[in-house]
């Protein structure tokens, strides 16, 4: 074989090599960064300051939310600064108008008893996903054979609501982190719901400030947790059982992006967690708060 022959397929292979390096290289560097939110959502809790329904959905939609989660309607408010929601069929006419999908809504845990089959009837109307109970009372709570009590109720609500297509799910505050005769209830939860009939709405800044690690949750339950709440904290509070949280009154509470929790070390478990929905939410509402969130989650890549 020829020095000129040798030397072009030393050239070619090189060349080859090269090439597949670089290839790989850039592949990898891509899918790195390929993850993102396609729609970022949020809790109309939000904007309960706004005058009525029909301006709390037009704000957030000139933000650029395509996705919204309701706090509850049948025509009465969560909170005394927040306004009455109209009949469900003008929720489901405001959302149209603004060009926003109604992901799911928060019921109240006293609220998922005999009246439940009309809050699915309802939630069918307007195009629910998801229904979330938020919160448990702290009778519910207090022993195991109180949160075994909670878990058989979420379970007839999740088969009641599987049975039209929508999905029911149980929403963290922190104190489901905090041990309850030597056990901790968010544990005792996921053991004891049906993983078909009751999903996970976790709180992605109510977990961090109890100082437990989602992630840890995400490696044990795998495709649990298909909504998360996305707020962020300027520094970690001094939690205690019990209570209301004061809706986070007690908590130095920030912007998405502008605090503490590492979000791309999160989500960069997204699939195995089973996360398709990301829900802004900010306990104390701040204009530009939601703008800012909407701005950082937008834009982030993991």
């Amino acid at each position: 074989m020829s020095f000129h022959a040798l030397d072009r397929r030393t050239f070619l292979e090189t060349t080859a090599t090269m090439a597949a390096a670089s290839f790989l290289t850039s592949r990898l560097g891509w899918a790195a960064g390929e993850h993102k939110i396609n729609k970022v959502g949020v809790q109309l809790y939000n904007v309960r300051n706004q005058a009525d329904f029909d301006n709390a959905t037009a704000k957030v939609a000139q933000i650029g939310y395509k996705e919204v989660e309701l706090a509850g309607y049948f025509g009465r408010g969560r909170a005394r600064d927040w306004f009455v929601l109209p009949p469900v069929q003008l929720v489901r006419a405001a959302l149209d108008k603004n060009g926003l999908s109604a992901l799911s809504t928060h019921m109240h845990y006293d609220e998922i008893d005999e009246k439940f089959p009309s809050i699915v009837e309802d939630s069918k109307i307007i195009g629910l996903k998801y229904i979330v109970c938020p919160w448990s009372p702290e009778e519910a709570r207090k022993s195991f054979d109180a949160l075994k009590e909670a878990a058989e109720r979420f379970n007839r609500c999740g088969e009641q609501a599987k049975k039209v297509g929508i999905q029911f799910a149980y929403y963290n505050q922190w104190f489901e982190f905090l041990p309850v005769d030597g056990k901790i209830p968010y544990d005792e939860l996921l053991k004891l719901c049906d993983a078909n009939l009751v999903k996970m709405e976790m709180d992605l800044c109510w977990i961090t400030a109890a100082g437990a690690d989602p992630l840890k949750y995400f490696n044990m339950y795998p495709g649990r947790f298909p909504l998360v709440h996305v707020k962020d904290l300027k520094k970690l509070p001094a939690v205690s059982s019990g209570g209301s949280q004061n809706l986070g009154d007690a908590v130095d509470l920030t912007a998405v992006g502008s605090g503490i929790i590492d979000w791309k070390k999160i989500f960069a478990q997204s699939d195995k967690a089973g996360i398709k929905h990301y829900i802004v939410e900010y306990d104390n509402p701040k204009d530009q708060s939601i703008a800012e969130s909407y701005d950082y989650l937008s834009k982030l890549r993991w």
